[in-house]
């Protein structure tokens, strides 16, 4: 088991350079992308960066959220609501004007079978069964460990969610 935090999450510029990406955990395979999970702030309306061969999936966390809208794409980003795109198809955001909203990201190759994302409400039991990234929304505690708001567990075994606390659960079918 694997625990993150704030401080081991590196920061970095989007592609289209409209905003900071904060970068949580990744992997990656001779070179290219397997999985990457990031939170990022969405302040204004506009394009996302394209990522080809790489399925998305975006959960707001706070604000008022917003649309996405593409080439057969309209999608309705609320909070802890979990929605996915294709990373290649040109979309972008719009009704930002209300406030920006931060978003929890996961990216994955596309020859990847997609990730399941599950918001908890704890206490809950989370199965062991490929790579599970939990994440927590505020303070709680799971499989004994305190976590703080934003901190990350990657683990490939099962996880007791302890506390009456807010968390999104990652499957990820693949190693860590």
């Amino acid at each position: 088991m694997r625990h993150l935090t704030q401080a081991d999450y590196t920061r970095q510029p989007w592609k289209n350079g409209k905003g900071i990406t904060v970068e949580l955990a990744r992997a990656e395979q001779d070179g290219a992308l397997l999985w990457r999970l990031s939170m990022a702030t969405v302040a204004e309306d506009g394009p996302f960066s394209l990522f080809p061969g790489i399925e998305r999936n975006l959960t707001v966390l706070s604000g008022p959220g917003f649309r996405l809208s593409g080439p057969g794409i309209a999608l309705d980003c609320r909070p802890l609501q979990p929605v996915a795109f294709p990373g290649d198809t040109p979309v972008a955001a719009t009704g930002t004007a209300s406030g920006p909203s931060d978003d929890f990201n996961v990216m994955t190759a596309r020859n990847l079978p997609l990730p399941s994302v599950t918001l908890h409400h704890g206490p809950a039991m989370i199965a062991a069964g490929g790579l599970t990234a939990l994440f927590a929304l505020e303070p709680l505690r799971v499989s004994g460990r305190a976590l703080a708001r934003h901190d990350l567990i990657l683990t490939e075994g099962p996880l007791d969610l302890q506390t009456a606390s807010r968390a999104l659960s990652v499957r990820l079918a693949v190693p860590a």
